[in-house]
């Protein structure tokens, strides 16, 4: 590596870094917040030509309240910025968007025991993004907490085409089923999948703003009472 490349590399860490201290993860739970959310990923898929427009202005769908489902907001500054939703499938509990979609490829996984994090809805407030490029790498950290907290074999990502390099050169995703439709949006998503496990240190090395510690991952995803099939102990 050159040594231009270093400080570039370098930068880019601080200023994740530094943009760290600003963020707020918070699970959503509050009737307000959820509203929040909704109507954030409203405006953005309708901004992208991925819904039709509605006269609600919300999107939410069946999985919102279910128990494998976690829900966040990310905020900067206190200020709404983007939202991830995550789901986790292993034997007992395989109900999330991409099982609906991609059966015949993740139901041989699920039986083989793995665990599998299914991240989706993810968007981001369009003004802010625009003063915030970091947002996309503050916003996905929430996925690697997850795999870190439920021990998980598989990371899945659902995304359009033009999307697949940012997936590929930022963790390592590679493509396993080309696009295909998906639930309530007008253009297709293809599915990509990730062995957790195998590039955890890889990913850890190039960008060590990922790494949380086991309270943070706690108060993000444990529940008063969880799931029987999701109790398994943090890493």
């Amino acid at each position: 590596m050159t040594a231009v490349a270093k400080v570039a590399t370098t930068s880019f860490s601080d200023r994740i870094f530094d943009a760290l201290e600003r963020v707020d993860y918070r699970r959503v739970e509050s009737a307000e917040d959820r509203e929040a959310i909704y109507r954030m990923r409203y405006d953005a898929y309708l901004r992208e030509g991925a819904i039709a427009p509605d006269f609600s202005k919300r999107l939410a769908d069946r999985f919102e309240e279910l128990e494998n489902t976690w829900t966040f907001g990310v905020y900067i500054d206190g200020l709404l910025a983007s939202s991830f939703r995550l789901h986790v499938a292993q034997a007992g509990s395989t109900d999330t968007p991409a099982m609906e979609v991609f059966p015949e490829i993740l139901k041989s996984e699920i039986e083989a025991g793995k665990t599998i994090v299914d991240p989706s809805r993810f968007v981001a407030d369009w003004a802010v993004a625009r003063r915030y490029p970091e947002l996309p790498y503050l916003t996905v950290r929430l996925g690697y907490m997850a795999a870190e907290y439920f021990e998980t074999d598989l990371v899945l990502a659902t995304v359009r085409t033009e999307h697949q390099a940012f997936y590929k050169r930022v963790f390592g995703h590679r493509e396993v089923c080309p696009p295909r439709s998906y639930l309530t949006l007008t253009k297709p998503l293809s599915l990509m999948t990730l062995d957790y496990p195998a590039a955890r240190e890889r990913i850890l090395r190039r960008h060590p703003f990922f790494r949380s510690t086991l309270f943070e991952r706690r108060m993000l995803f444990e529940r008063t009472v969880e799931p029987v099939a999701l109790q398994r102990s943090a890493a």
